[in-house]
């Protein structure tokens, strides 16, 4: 029997630059899913390792119907041309979906991405529904903030902006994001303010009405991120199979931030108390982990603001991803001398 095509699916990107909280915001409107749909999840990651995936599956619960995929390795523009659309097929194909979430890594330009959700081929099968831009209204003071392309593209296309970690803003900080809102972003653009990635199901309804689709012969327009990339054969660092009892590690770099990002075979356990000390003292742009300890499975996520820890139901192997403008040297040392008897 043949299945009925795949049609006009409800299709949501939510973009925010490094640490603001879109995996925060997704798990969040997880929670506001109907029992009854399947969603579909495409997830971009700067690093080369993948560890969102993860993050996710580790904290759905068993919840059905919530399928997802990765590609990590940088923007989903630069991948997109052929990474980002077989993930997207082979996603949209298993899963079915009755809505459909875009979430670019925070270093990603959406304008590229909503290139390709926009295309001929998927026309009929995507509708193109409102963009999502998490934004932390203390970052306005950085100009490493204020003056990236990337950080503002984000916001030039955003149908709602977010002002996630409001419980954390000073006074101002409220006002000075609706005058950046007010002066980047389009005519009409929702602000609205919230913490912890509470963000309302209702928000993702309604047209994306803030993308203007580039003219034909603009829409293949290629530009270089800096992205350290080489077309090869080999898996990428997510896919290689492990040594027993051992690691291997992946970098890259692009937009400004360099990463490097670390597998650890299954049997690896790592010493809870030495690893929580270890990953609080890194000095980073962000960190994210999963990893198997002696007392259990976690979570890690470092910001500005700190690291915090979460609880897991499962984890496959321990990974974890750093980016940062300067990278920690010392790292992979002190990691494996969290894993006893780790062989190298």
């Amino acid at each position: 029997m043949t299945k009925a095509k795949i049609l006009a699916v409800p299709t949501n990107i939510i973009t925010g630059f490094l640490g603001v909280g879109k995996t925060s915001a997704i798990l969040h409107l997880l929670t506001q899913k109907p029992a009854d749909e399947r969603w579909a999840i495409l997830v971009n990651e700067f690093g080369e390792i993948g560890i969102d995936k993860s993050l996710f599956d580790g904290q759905l619960n068993n919840q059905n119907y919530v399928f997802i995929r990765e590609v990590p390795g940088g923007c989903m523009c630069c991948a997109a041309s052929l990474p980002m659309q077989i993930a997207l097929n082979q996603l949209l194909a298993e899963s079915r979906p009755h809505r459909l979430i875009i979430e670019p890594t925070g270093l990603g330009h959406p304008k590229e991405v909503m290139q390709v959700l926009t295309a001929e081929h998927y026309q009929p099968v995507l509708s193109i529904h409102k963009t999502i831009t998490l934004v932390d209204a203390r970052k306005l003071s950085d100009s490493r903030y204020t003056s990236h392309d990337t950080f503002n593209q984000q916001l030039a296309i955003a149908d709602v902006v977010v002002g996630n970690k409001q419980d954390l803003y000073s006074t101002d900080d409220g006002e000075r994001l609706a005058q950046y809102v007010s002066e980047h972003c389009q005519a009409g653009t929702e602000l609205i303010l919230t913490r912890h990635g509470q963000v309302s199901l209702a928000s993702l309804d309604g047209a994306a009405a803030n993308y203007q689709q580039p003219q034909h012969h603009q829409a293949h327009h290629h530009h270089d991120h800096g992205h350290h990339h080489t077309v090869s054969d080999k898996p990428m660092a997510a896919e290689q199979a492990l040594p027993i009892g051992g690691m291997l590690s992946a970098e890259n770099s692009g937009e400004g931030f360099n990463s490097v990002g670390w597998r650890f075979a299954p049997d690896c356990v790592f010493d809870y108390h030495q690893l929580r000390l270890l990953l609080a003292s890194v000095e980073a742009e962000r960190l994210k982990g999963v990893f198997i300890t002696d007392a259990g499975i976690f979570g890690y996520n470092l910001t500005a603001d700190g690291l915090t820890e979460i609880a897991l139901d499962e984890c496959a192997e321990s990974r974890v991803e750093i980016i940062a403008t300067k990278l920690p040297s010392d790292l992979q040392a002190n990691l494996q001398a969290c894993v006893s008897g780790i062989a190298i």
